[in-house]
């Protein structure tokens, strides 16, 4: 009977250490919440002061201090090391304040937090600057990427929109406001068309006008076409909606001008220089222009497409060097971005503040999107698996980088999420010429439909 329970007991031990196991690697996040979280908490509670010292965190005392600890203790006085705030649990690791000592900066912990990652045993320790003098660190339990769950809450307005999970567990919100043009890079299967999807529906619940250039014949954009203003699907169309755009935004220059020459006695906060100091009854919709294949538009093979090609990069420099204060936007996509491209491609690059790079086929394509970020950026690009897609690498002229995941979206749920919010497509007459034919839902009965009776005599 003895053995019996022995053998019991051992089994249920195996047992439970085999499920956690499966849960660790299965679901990371139902495993941290009952493993995971509380025994770091432990580790962190008890090795917090030895830790930090290993790490050449901690200072010494001040005078006053060590005076009253040999006072009252007679014990040696030891380094102090920062202040810590209150453990703060989240589902996806823990989030703490560090009040630095005297002559500690920022810097100093974030050159340590590797080595309190496998101190504390979590998958990775992010660290960010709050006010002077305090720093958040914030400890992801397991790999937020390899699954993307994005948060609940996100705290989003006007042309901002949540598009992927950063790897510090927080959501990446594209902000056309604070970074007005963005290029997209990545090669074939690499998720740069479910980027685009994701931004395309978030903007689709806004009143924003959106335009697509696709040169793929439209197979990327046109599924979205009930909820796009403008869709050109081959070179010829784009040069002759550019034009349009850049008309509009000359239109829209009149107008902030126009309210500019308002009378004197005006107060200062009525005066603007972009579209969104203007009242809302006279400020245009804002326009986010999407172009799939940027390289379609300088390809060229005779005498007569390279002068249309120059007319095009032309019209896109302007409208990103221009565009911000009318309110239009560019999203520009490409599997490769680079001087090859022709005249102008270089220059349009210059101006397109936010970059994303997912996996792309060679170091170069890289060095495109991210080398005048930092290098660090451009191996972490380079080092993107392609059993991960949707991975990128996001970054901005700035400097900062971190990695992030777009969550996947069925091209069904995005199309019927445009069908749905078409109503929402803000009224532009000079973009109804180029507005893409949007097939009429078909309407479902009510009930069943009675059958027709032969007419008797």
């Amino acid at each position: 009977m003895t053995d019996l329970v022995t053998w019991a007991e051992l089994g249920g031990s195996l047992a439970a250490v085999g499920g956690a196991a499966y849960a660790r690697h299965a679901h990371p996040a139902a495993y941290w919440s009952t493993v995971g979280l509380p025994v770091s908490v432990s580790r962190l509670l008890a090795s917090y002061s030895s830790t930090m010292d290993a790490c050449g965190l901690t200072v010494e005392p001040s005078r006053w201090r060590a005076l009253a600890v040999r006072a009252t203790t007679r014990r040696e006085v030891r380094p102090v090391p920062p202040r810590r705030g209150m453990i703060r649990p989240t589902s996806t690791g823990l989030r703490l304040r560090l009040r630095l000592a005297p002559g500690q900066e920022p810097a100093d912990v974030m050159a340590s937090a590797e080595r309190l990652r496998h101190a504390w045993g979590v998958h990775a320790v992010y660290v960010r600057d709050v006010k002077p003098g305090v720093v958040e660190l914030r400890l992801v339990g397991f790999d937020v990427l390899r699954k993307v769950r994005m948060p609940r809450r996100i705290d989003a307005g006007l042309l901002q929109v949540p598009v992927a999970l950063k790897e510090d567990a927080t959501a990446f919100v594209r902000d056309y406001r604070a970074v007005p043009h963005q290029l997209v890079l990545g090669a074939t299967l690499s998720g740069k068309s479910m980027f685009l999807r994701n931004l395309i529906t978030g903007l689709a619940t806004q009143p924003v006008v959106l335009v697509g250039i696709d040169c793929k014949r439209g197979v990327e954009l046109a599924p979205f076409a009930p909820r796009l203003s403008a869709l050109a699907t081959d070179p010829e169309q784009a040069a002759e909606l550019l034009p349009v755009l850049v008309k509009e935004m000359e239109d829209r220059y009149d107008l902030i001008k126009a309210r500019q020459g308002i009378a004197p006695g005006t107060p200062d906060e009525e005066i603007t220089s972009d579209i969104w100091g203007l009242p809302e009854n006279e400020r245009p919709a804002p326009v986010v222009l999407f172009i799939d294949e940027v390289a379609e538009l300088f390809l060229i093979a005779t005498r007569k497409e390279e002068e249309r090609r120059d007319e095009m990069v032309t019209q896109l420099i302007r409208l990103a060097q221009l565009g911000r204060a009318a309110g239009i936007y560019l999203e520009v996509c490409g599997q490769r971005f680079g001087a090859e491209l022709g005249k102008g491609a270089t220059m349009l690059r210059a101006q397109l503040t936010g970059r994303v790079c997912h996996r792309v086929n060679d170091e170069a394509s890289a060095k495109m999107a991210l080398g005048d970020i930092a290098s660090e950026a451009v191996y972490a690009a380079c080092a993107v698996a392609a059993e991960l897609p949707g991975l990128a690498v996001v970054g901005d002229t700035s400097g900062g980088w971190s990695r992030i995941r777009t969550p996947h979206l069925s091209l069904a749920d995005a199309a019927a999420t445009c069908r749905e919010t078409a109503h929402l497509a803000p009224d532009v007459p000079a973009l109804t010429p180029f507005r893409p034919y949007a097939p009429p839902m078909p309407v479902k009965a009510s009930g069943p439909v009675a059958a027709s009776q032969p007419v008797t005599d």
